[in-house]
């Protein structure tokens, strides 16, 4: 934790950086702004989705700040208390990071290769998104 901010830094990390990720990140900012210090990142960074954004603007968590980035950009900012991987091949493949990070796994469906109409797509995508946000919500205050 940064010592003139006691909030343990919280990266969330996928391998794309263009939906799971980010949604949990602007959850992590708009629900825990006061516990966690939240990021995002990815493996293999592939540009926002802007359904993402879309789906999340609908409940009031605005994305429009957030950019596709990768570890190494992330890290530029300081070290990370605690990894969050929200998808399996991140899991598998999340890089060894400099300090104390303690890596986490919850993995989500990814929305983005969801099939079927727009409509059935950006259903499984507020799916999603709501699955992320109860998980933020069920963190610890004291992660």
């Amino acid at each position: 934790m940064n010592v003139e901010d006691p909030k343990p830094r919280l990266l969330f990390l996928c391998t794309g950086n263009a939906c799971r990720s980010q949604m949990a990140e602007g959850w992590a900012r708009h629900l825990r702004a006061e516990t966690i210090e939240a990021r995002s990142a990815g493996t293999e960074p592939a540009g926002l989705d802007p359904r993402a954004v879309a789906v999340m603007a609908e409940v009031g968590v605005d994305l429009a700040g957030q950019y596709s980035k990768s570890v190494e950009e992330a890290l530029r900012e300081g070290e990370f208390d605690y990894v969050v991987t929200v998808c399996d091949h991140a899991a598998e493949s999340c890089p060894l990071l400099p300090g104390q990070a303690r890596v986490l796994h919850h993995g989500f469906e990814d929305p983005a290769h969801g099939h079927g109409n727009e409509a059935e797509v950006l259903a499984l995508f507020r799916r999603v998104r709501d699955e992320i946000r109860r998980y933020v919500e069920s963190l610890p205050e004291a992660l």
